[in-house]
């Protein structure tokens, strides 16, 4: 009953991310490239509250998952108050420092900053009560107001925005009372079926669990967390406040368009991470060198078939669009994030390995080598360059680059496990020739025939040959499942 529970969950949560991601690219091909400088400080308000909000939590919800299995149900209750309690005692340092800043300092975009301040109380509790959620295995309703409420609200704005029903700043206060709701529904939603009562006396509560462990798993937790943010958000800061909006709203969109690609992996990652942990539990090495490459091979596959269409029709596709003018600024930087979103998926569940190891401190080493040097080579490109946002794309592309070859060659040094092999090596090569081969056909004058005929040639010839090969096992599984379908044979 329980596993029944945790694949309808789990199917429930991916349904809803792909609907959350095919809601943000209709979004992002026709709304908002209407207004890219509207689009760009909202980019720039949603950079600022994820680098807020990990402050806030301060490593509370990862520890509330730690901890939570060693305690008794009164305990839990103990655990997840003191961690609602420091959220909100956190909240109100972080707001002091914020009007001190706007005091003492001269920042010219200070009023989003307290745009941002909401949307980031907002998102630390919504973090902790969807670790609270995940434990009583009820996430998907949580995941739903997340992923759909800003999807849907955003673009509403955009429209309510260009037809002159609302101001800028009176549309900033809508996007966030969206996340205000979020957290209210999500809250309503967990204490449908959670209690956490009263009980504020929390030395009994670190008398079950060490204080010294406690703060120290929480602290890490932090670090991380904000580095991801540093290392990940931080050209949306530099490109609104160096370059301008518009350029953020050009960058912040493409991102979003290219980020479609990786919505298989994060399925697949939240799928696997508890086999994975039991590997190295039990040191299974060769059952994780198995499952390793077979992960990272259909990774690949799905990456690279995504990102072929991409590169054969992405320009075909933004000409046939009323935003084409805008959206052919994106096409740059949608193929270099692309590739570097690929490449991710390709390396297969690289950080999940390091994560759930002995070495798991390592992913903070990693993440702060990382941030050393995306940022400088960030601020390189904008103070001693004219290559623009197509030059952040590629300081981004090298940084990840070299975090996802750091994490490879640490993985390999450990544990002697790579996701590569020779039909890796098949695949890339299959997918290299037949997108070179299929991009210098000659094109019409039609960019929808252009666009249905190579995307298409491309899809087909790709799945053919796998297929063929046998490279992807997950996809012989399914065709050979189609097809005893459809013919009756079993």
């Amino acid at each position: 009953m329980k596993d029944k529970v945790l694949h309808k969950q789990a199917l429930l949560f991916t349904i809803i991310n792909y609907a959350g991601t095919a809601i943000g690219i209709i979004s992002a091909l026709f709304i908002y490239p209407l207004d890219l400088g509207f689009s760009g400080t909202i980019k720039f308000i949603d950079n600022l509250s994820q680098l807020l909000y990990p402050v806030m939590v301060l490593g509370a919800s990862h520890a509330l998952i730690k901890f939570y299995p060693a305690l008794n149900e009164e305990k839990r209750r103990q655990l997840f108050n003191y961690s609602m309690l420091s959220i909100i005692v956190i909240s109100c340092f972080v707001f002091g420092g914020i009007i001190l800043y706007d005091l003492l300092g001269n920042f010219k975009n200070i009023d989003l900053v307290y745009f941002a301040f909401p949307v980031a109380i907002s998102l630390a509790f919504v973090d902790l009560f969807r670790k609270q959620a995940q434990d009583l295995q009820r996430l998907a309703v949580p995941t739903l107001f997340e992923k759909i409420i800003p999807k849907v609200v955003l673009p509403v704005l955009f429209i309510l925005l260009l037809n002159h029903v609302l101001g800028i700043y009176e549309s900033l206060l809508f996007y966030v009372i969206s996340y205000v709701l979020i957290f209210v529904f999500t809250g309503w939603y967990l204490f449908k079926y959670f209690k956490p009562g009263y009980n504020y006396r929390f030395k009994t509560l670190f008398g079950e669990i060490s204080r010294k462990d406690y703060f120290r798993y929480s602290l890490f937790s932090f670090a991380g967390s904000l580095g991801s943010v540093l290392a990940f958000r931080i050209d949306g800061l530099i490109i609104y406040n160096m370059i301008s909006e518009e350029a953020n709203g050009v960058f912040g969109n493409a991102v979003t368009l290219a980020s479609a690609m990786q919505v298989p992996a994060i399925g697949l990652f939240a799928l696997y991470a508890p086999i994975i942990s039991n590997f190295l539990k039990n040191e299974s090495f060769k059952e994780l060198q198995v499952k390793y490459r077979e992960i990272a091979r259909l990774l690949f596959f799905i990456g690279a078939l995504l990102y072929s269409c991409i590169l054969l029709g992405v320009e075909d596709l933004f000409m046939m669009l009323p935003t084409r003018n805008e959206l052919m600024q994106m096409a740059p930087i949608i193929y270099i994030s692309g590739f570097s979103v690929l490449l991710n998926m390709a390396t297969g569940f690289n950080t999940e390995i390091i994560t759930y190891s002995k070495y798991y401190r390592f992913n903070m080493i990693a993440i702060t080598s990382l941030i050393a040097v995306n940022i400088p080579l960030n601020l390189f490109v904008v103070y001693y360059t004219n290559w623009g946002i197509v030059g952040i794309a590629w300081a981004s592309f090298i940084s990840v680059t070299l975090f996802n070859i750091a994490k490879l060659l640490f993985i390999y040094k450990k544990f002697r496990l790579l996701p590569f092999d020779r039909g890796f090596a098949k695949m890339a090569l299959i997918f290299g020739v037949s997108c070179l081969v299929i991009y210098y056909m000659p094109g019409t004058s039609s960019h929808f025939f252009n666009l249905v005929y190579k995307v298409g040639l491309s899809l087909v010839i790709n799945v053919f040959v796998v297929h063929k090969l046998k490279l992807v096992v997950s996809l012989n599984q399914f065709t050979n499942k189609l097809f005893s379908r459809f013919t009756g044979k079993v």
